[in-house]
Parts: structure tokens; C-alpha cells; sequence
């Protein structure tokens, strides 16, 4: 979606909208409209919308009124976002190509326009490139926003707002590709084309180089598939010079059959987006680098294919990690820590982190403990989970804390290995944690956010419609402003 910013309505445009908060309607509207909104129990309310024609200067014009609620809840850039996605969500196919937001007289601030404008474009992406029969009622024509009367610095603060929006929807992207497109080659080649020029720096290791350094436990996971693996790394330095990097680090599983531990056929087509870690990771980093974040970040992702052919690790196998430890795979559907182990201790071994946050798809059983409202929180650190907490309810990207403790360990201690990369039917969530934390090395600060019931909707949600949410990026991207810029 292309945003635009003029003095005036274009003469083109016969769409225009305007937000509205909570029991005030703006002033100057035509008797027809304020009664028939009155008629339609119109209050105002977050996500809210009404419609009505009227005439203008000769023009016969499309007025939507989208409610942003109350401007004292503590939801309020929530709202406003929930007010730019209504409008969306309802002129997205509406055979309407143009549409004119006016907030002259709306009182908003620039940050709070932004948000007006963010839930317009995000709720407005939409992956249709496969889709060739489409109904012409079915099609997208919403392309082009032109925002009128908004207030000063509405532009600066949009500039850096889109970056943002431009990285959530790479993620979607990403997660929204079958994995006959997306695989650990090409999610690399995407991601190349997409940062190039832009300064940060593309380190990639392939098979034969991840089999140099040790990394038993990703490769093992990768056997079984004709794809090869691969370890992307993106490096940003935009901060002091010397200081110890925040590192990302994504989970990339680009299709997970469960190897032979074969998953119920099913609903399998779900696990292309078993790479939404490594996808949030991505987006977050192509927004941090596009508003220039002044901090040094590194996105590592760990990307493999899980496929069960005869080369396949079988369940029981032992494998041996980069960082020396040894793991007997009793499941290998529990194959995102087996990545992830490697992929944080090269992490480590290669930029010395300051700290260390993971993003994975990782169980099942998270979204048995929190549904889809929050995606699960585990560290070894209480102030970086605080800075993530108040990071995700800003940014809405929620994240509940749960427990880690020493008390866990003996439930993935195994007879023959150091480890084994499942427990018992209990805590799985917490085993799988308390398996990763076994990774991180001299007490490095870390977190690992399990997101497997956030990255996809099987339903429209407040910024997205049915599919890939982009889950993490803006959870990402604010921890980054509020912690290493503020």
C-alpha cells in the first residue's frame, strides 16, 4: 500500500474517511450524517465503523467514520490501530483504489496518527500471488492512502513507523510462502535481495562449514531432507563501536513432517510456517536496519528442513552439538531446540553477546497454556523478561513469563547422553526451555519466547486477516527502542 501525504483531498479520491473518538462526532458533519449515525448506534467505540454518502463540492463522496474509542484508555494506540484496520478490512475489495484520510480536527498526535495509518496498511496486506481466479469482488483494489490535515511531524513519525510495517510484512511473507518456495536456500536468497544496500552485514554457513565447527544437533535435524541447511546471520552495528551486540536468534524449520517421528497428515500444511522464529527475526531486523536503529544487533537464524527419508535420524540416535554436549533424540518432531542449541552457542562463540533472545515455534503445548493471546516467556533474567513484558504490551505483541527452574532438569536428563530432547506428558514448554538454557554459556542474559500459537490466525485479528500475523517483529523493534536506544 502506497501512503501519500497532501494539503488537500485529490479531486480523484471518492473515499474518504475519518477516526473518531469515543461520543464525538467532528465538527462540521452534514445533518444526514450525524443522524444516520445516531440511527446506527454509532458511538465511537475502538474498531467501530459507519458509512454514509454525501456531496462536496459538486462530488458525490464515500464518508466512513471509523471509531478509535475512548482517548484516556490506556489501549489508546491499540485503538487507534483497531480504527485504521476497520477501514481497511471494509474498502479492501470494495472497488475502491483511492482513499483520503482526514484528521484535520481530530486532535491526534503525530505518534498517534502513525498508529492510525499502521492499522491501515498492516490490516490491508494481503498475499495473493498464487490466487488466479479470483471473483472481482474478491480482489484487493485498496492501494493508495492519502492523508490530509495531519498533524505536525504526522511524516517524520510515519517515516519511521513504515519501516517498521515493511518488516512485519516481510515476516508475513516469509511465513505465508509454501515451503516449495520457502526452504533454507531461498529464505536466504530473500533475505539477501532484501538487504542489499542496506548496509548490514549477510554471513551464511552452509553444510560443510556447520559440519567444520560441530553442529551435530542442527545438521541431524536437516539429514533427511534433499534441501541443505543453513545458518543466516545479519549483523547491524548502528551503535557505539565496542559494544557487545543484542543478538536475535529464529528458529527456521522452513516444513516440519516430524521426520519419523511422522506428525498426523492432517493439518501438516501448517508447518510451513514452522520458520516463523527466523521469519520474526528477519522482519525485525530489515525494520531496525531501515530506520537506521541506533544500536548493535545481530539476527541469527537457524534454518533446516524436517523430512523422513533413509537418511533420516531415527529416534534414539545421539547427536553431538557444537558446544560439545550430547543429546539422545527420543522424538524428532522435538527437532526446533535441536536446532536453536547450535544455533545459540555459534551465536555466542562468534559476537559475545551482551544478551541473548530466541523466537521459535517451538510446542504445542505453549498454546495449551495460553491459547493465542500471548506467546510464552522464559529467561534466566529478570530484568530483560521485564523489558520484553512492557515491550510486548506496547508494542501488542503480548508475552506471558512462565517458570524455568533447576527442578525441570531432571525430566530431560537422559541414561545414555547429557540430555534428551523431550520429558515426560508434563511441562512441555518448560522442558523444552530448561533444555535450551542448557545452551547459554556464563550466565549470559537470555530469553526464549515459544510464539507457536502466534505467528498464524485461522481467523482476522486486529491488524492481520486469516494467515500469517507477523508476530515478534514489532515486539522486536520496540524492546530494541525502549532497552539499547533509550
Amino acid at each position: 500500500m502506497h501512503i501519500q501525504f497532501s494539503q488537500s483531498r485529490p479531486q480523484s479520491a471518492r473515499l474518504l474517511a475519518q477516526v473518531v473518538g469515543k461520543g464525538k462526532l467532528p465538527e462540521g458533519l452534514e445533518k444526514s450524517v450525524v443522524e444516520g449515525a445516531s440511527a446506527a448506534r454509532f458511538k465511537g467505540t475502538a474498531g467501530q465503523m459507519f458509512e454514509a454518502f454525501v456531496e462536496r463540492d459538486g462530488a458525490v463522496l464515500r464518508l466512513a467514520l471509523a471509531g478509535a474509542g475512548d482517548r484516556n484508555d490506556e489501549a489508546r494506540s491499540a485503538n487507534l490501530e483497531k480504527a485504521g484496520a476497520a477501514i481497511a478490512a471494509k474498502y479492501q475489495c470494495s472497488g475502491e483504489t483511492e482513499l483520503v484520510l482526514d484528521l484535520a480536527g481530530s486532535g491526534l498526535s503525530a505518534d498517534e496518527a502513525a498508529s492510525v495509518i499502521m492499522g491501515l496498511r498492516l490490516r490491508n496486506w494481503r498475499y495473493d500471488i498464487y490466487r488466479t481466479r479470483m471473483k472481482d469482488d474478491q480482489k484487493v483494489t485498496l492501494d493508495k492512502v492519502t492523508v490530509i490535515g495531519g498533524p505536525d511531524g504526522c511524516v517524520a513519525a510515519w517515516e519511521q513507523a513504515s519501516h517498521v510495517a515493511e518488516g512485519v510484512e516481510f515476516t508475513r511473507e516469509l511465513v505465508t510462502e509454501p515451503a516449495n518456495i520457502i526452504y533454507p536456500e531461498s529464505f536466504v536468497a530473500r533475505c539477501r535481495e532484501r538487504f542489499e544496500g542496506t548496509g548490514a552485514e549477510i554471513i551464511v554457513l552452509d553444510d560443510a562449514e556447520m559440519e567444520k565447527l560441530g553442529m551435530g544437533s542442527l545438521l541431524g535435524v536437516g539429514l533427511g531432507s534433499e534441501r541443505e541447511s543453513r545458518l543466516l546471520a545479519i549483523r547491524w552495528n548502528g551503535g557505539n563501536a565496542g559494544d557487545a551486540p543484542t543478538a536475535f536468534v529464529g528458529k527456521g524449520v522452513t516444513f516440519d513432517t516430524g521426520g519419523i517421528s511422522i506428525k498426523p497428515g492432517p493439518g501438516m500444511e501448517d508447518m510451513k510456517w514452522d520458520m516463523g522464529g527466523a521469519g520474526a527475526v528477519a522482519g525485525a531486523m530489515l525494520a531496525l536496519v531501515g530506520r537506521n536503529a541506533k544500536a548493535n544487533i545481530v539476527g541469527v537464524m537457524g534454518l533446516v528442513e524436517n523430512m523422513p527419508d533413509g537418511k533420516a535420524q531415527r529416534p534414539g540416535d545421539v547427536v553431538t552439538s557444537m558446544s560439545g554436549q550430547t543429546i539422545e533424540v527420543l522424538n524428532t518432531d522435538a527437532e526446533g531446540r535441536l536446532v536453536l542449541a547450535d544455533a545459540l552457542h555459534w551465536t555466542q562463540e562468534e559476537f559475545q553477546p551482551a544478551r541473548v533472545i530466541d523466537f521459535a515455534t517451538l510446542t504445542g503445548a505453549i498454546i495449551v497454556s495460553l491459547g493465542n493471546e500471548h506467546g510464552g516467556l522464559f529467561s534466566n533474567d529478570d530484568t530483560l523478561s521485564k523489558d520484553l513484558l512492557d515491550a510486548g504490551i506496547a508494542s501488542g505483541d503480548k508475552l506471558w513469563r512462565l517458570p524455568i527452574s533447576p527442578a525441570y532438569d531432571k525430566l530431560i536428563d537422559s541414561p545414555i547422553a547429557d540430555m534428551k530432547n523431550i520429558g515426560g506428558k508434563g511441562a512441555g514448554s518448560i522442558t523444552a526451555a530448561q533444555f535450551l538454557k542448557r545452551f547459554i554459556a556464563n550466565g549470559t542474559p537470555w530469553a526464549h519466547c515459544d510464539i507457536a500459537g502466534m505467528v498464524w490466525s485461522d481467523k482476522p485479528g486486529q491488524t492481520w486477516g486469516k494467515g500469517a500475523t507477523g508476530y515478534g517483529v514489532r515486539l522486536i523493534d520496540r524492546f530494541v527502542a525502549d532497552t539499547l536506544e533509550a
